[in-house]
């Protein structure tokens, strides 16, 4: 027994330890999240924000619950008349229209013409 206590007096005379052992890997998982999951998931909601705002009449859009329209009107209350058929307006939240498909205003441009 007498010798169990003299290890541990040894160790804790040799000053404190280090804590940079401890630290670094939990340092080191939060840089990884960040840069495969935070830092992503901000880059999205930006690039979705700046879609909202510079929607304008005429875009083809994409809904959340997946019905493609093209942009009729803006109204009040961040309300949006979209035509998804012949003869067919609804009114939508702004913040339902998830994407802007790729080449539809250019082809809705070149149909109207």
């Amino acid at each position: 027994m007498g010798i169990a206590y003299a290890e541990q007096g040894a160790a804790t005379e040799g000053g404190p330890a280090s804590i940079l052992p401890v630290l670094l890997p939990s340092v080191l998982i939060f840089v990884i999240f960040y840069f495969l999951m935070i830092r992503p998931q901000q880059k999205k909601q930006q690039e979705t924000k700046d879609m909202l705002t510079n929607l304008k009449t005429g875009d083809q859009i994409v809904t959340t619950g997946g019905l493609y329209g093209t942009i009729i009107k803006f109204g009040e209350d961040n309300r949006v008349k979209v035509r998804i058929a012949d003869n067919v307006v609804v009114d939508i939240a702004r913040s339902a229209i998830t994407e802007k498909p790729a080449g539809t205003t250019e082809a809705a441009k070149t149909k109207s013409e």
